[in-house]
């Protein structure tokens, strides 16, 4: 099949046919209709409206070097160097995971927990990536105190970036919370601890698909079968020294590890947990206190 025309309608066409065969039919289309909005402010209804709407031939070209990345298997978000979560923008790069849609959840469930129940917090977010939860969190539990850690340099230029742009106030740290050394964080406390840290098992590559695997960065996804909770021990050991009486801990869990989950809380002295379920009916959410 060969592209007939630079008519927009004949342009989505052709290049959702190439992304079919890696896509799915849905998914292309909706891939393309991304790139039209995002690159040229083109939308359903301005094609519907305007048949014979065209694209330049520079427009062309960046919608072609565009699909020609999507045919590689790069998300889309990478493409266009951004996602949205929880009604802003974050600026995303091969150093930091995609939001998704579960660790928005995991913040809309913390706040709707939360917002009532103090004016303000002592806020820590571990492994803040793109810094999507903690500046989220900033924004919506007004007058809170953020801080974000992270153990990559490159991690915390993006979140530095995106809180800028969102213009919000986070304190950012680079550490290890596998093994924390910064003053910091050792000699804060916290009303809330908030984590969505690595805990895929390798095992589990096998269903993930390429999109994921060559591009995201796998050190914060994987972690050894042999030990999948490595990351939730330490956080809850350093919780165990620096969350005040009445705080909380909050994670984005594994789905299939639930109930180790809850043991581990429970062994670490944190009696009191909750697992909640996300928008597909998965255990993906896990509250835990004292």
């Amino acid at each position: 099949m060969k592209m007939s025309s630079n008519l927009v309608r004949d342009c989505r066409k052709y290049y959702a046919s190439e992304l079919e065969k890696i896509y799915g039919s849905d998914e292309a289309n909706a891939l393309i209709m991304i790139l039209l909005e995002h690159y040229f402010g083109i939308d359903r209804v301005k094609i519907a409206m305007n048949p014979e709407l065209r694209l330049s031939e520079s427009e062309l070209l960046t919608l072609h070097f565009a699909v020609k990345e999507l045919l590689k298997n790069k998300p889309v978000q990478y493409i266009l160097g951004e996602t949205e979560f929880c009604g802003m923008r974050f600026f995303v790069d091969e150093n930091v995971l995609i939001p998704r849609p579960e660790t928005e959840e995991l913040v809309n469930q913390l706040v709707s927990c939360s917002v009532n129940h103090h004016p303000s917090f002592r806020i820590l977010d571990i492994g803040t990536g793109s810094g999507c939860i903690a500046i989220s969190l900033a924004k919506l539990l007004k007058n809170s105190v953020v801080t974000a850690v992270d153990v990559s340099e490159k991690a915390l230029k993006v979140a530095k970036k995106n809180a800028e742009s969102n213009c919000i106030d986070v304190n950012f740290i680079k550490d290890d919370i596998l093994n924390p050394k910064n003053p910091e964080l050792l000699d804060n406390h916290f009303d809330i601890i908030v984590s969505n840290p690595p805990y895929v098992c390798e095992s589990e590559k096998t269903e993930m698909r390429a999109n994921v695997l060559d591009y995201e960065p796998s050190t914060a996804l994987f972690v050894s079968d042999n030990d999948p909770l490595i990351f939730y021990r330490k956080i809850l050991e350093f919780a165990q020294k620096t969350l005040k009486p009445d705080g909380e801990v909050w994670f984005e869990i594994n789905e299939k590890l639930g109930t180790e989950m809850k043991n581990l809380c429970i062994e670490k002295g944190f009696e009191k947990v909750e697992i909640i379920k996300d928008f597909r009916e998965r255990d993906r959410i896990l509250k835990t206190y004292r």
